[in-house]
């Protein structure tokens, strides 16, 4: 009997975290350039001479769905979209290199330009201020350009250049606050090939169609595995009920 409750909370305990991560997709799908988690499960045998031949499911994050999301037009000179594969470069809130593809960007009171989430976006010598201007425009290289307050439109000024990365996807991962990393502990290097379209932002890649569907298979799961514990549970008490009588 305890191997029908084995497979049945095993297979309940990996639906629920299934669930998590399909819900925080979900959750995402109107994030600007947000890249879908993936998820993979595999049997685990377990760890013990008396019970060696009972396995269970797990359940893990495998990476980044890294298929692009639709580009569309808005006409805003702070919004840009990565072209094809490539990251830019932001700071979390420790101040360390992290990579993100979402282009709603602004500048704050104190002139730090940052995204749309409120992280700093990284240049070529770190977080980049921006100076007061009357118009600002971001090249397709990640160059930032301004006309500086008070000066006439054709005075240009080049404030500094967004840090473009493109690290093989395998190489990437997101860790528990959702923030895109390199595997190694050194920060991926400026890529060249990497470019912006400007006026424009990313939509997110998660299919919100497909995730409603996953949503109710895996609920459906979840209650067909408790059910088969309420199963085991009958049984139980019957074979109990019948060694009694004998």
């Amino acid at each position: 009997m305890d191997r029908l409750v084995y497979i049945a909370a095993s297979g309940a305990s990996d639906a629920m975290l299934s669930q998590a991560l399909n819900t925080h997709n979900l959750a995402n799908a109107a994030t600007p350039g947000f890249r879908a988690d993936l998820s993979a499960a595999q049997t685990a045998v377990a760890n013990d001479q008396l019970v060696e031949s009972r396995a269970y499911a797990r359940t893990g994050n495998t990476g980044i769905d890294v298929d692009p999301g639709v580009v569309n037009f808005t006409g805003r000179d702070l919004d840009v979209a990565v072209n094809g594969q490539g990251w830019m470069s932001i700071l979390d809130e420790n101040g360390v290199e992290a990579y993100s593809r979402r282009g709603d960007l602004r500048v704050d009171a104190l002139g730090q330009l940052r995204d749309g989430a409120g992280r700093q976006v990284v240049g070529n010598s770190g977080a980049i201020a921006v100076p007061p201007f009357s118009s600002i425009n971001i090249g397709t290289d990640g160059t930032i350009s301004i006309v500086p307050m008070g000066e006439s439109a054709t005075t240009l000024a080049v404030v500094d250049r967004i840090k473009l990365v493109n690290p093989p996807p395998d190489q990437l991962k997101k860790d528990e606050q959702g923030m895109v990393r390199t595997r190694g502990e050194e920060p991926a290097g400026a890529a060249a090939n990497v470019t912006l379209i400007g006026n424009s932002l990313e939509s997110s890649n998660v299919d919100s169609v497909a995730g409603m569907v996953r949503m109710i298979e895996l609920a459906r799961q979840f209650e067909h595995h408790t059910k088969m514990m309420k199963v085991a549970e009958q049984l139980d008490r019957s074979t109990t009920e019948l060694m009694s009588m004998s």
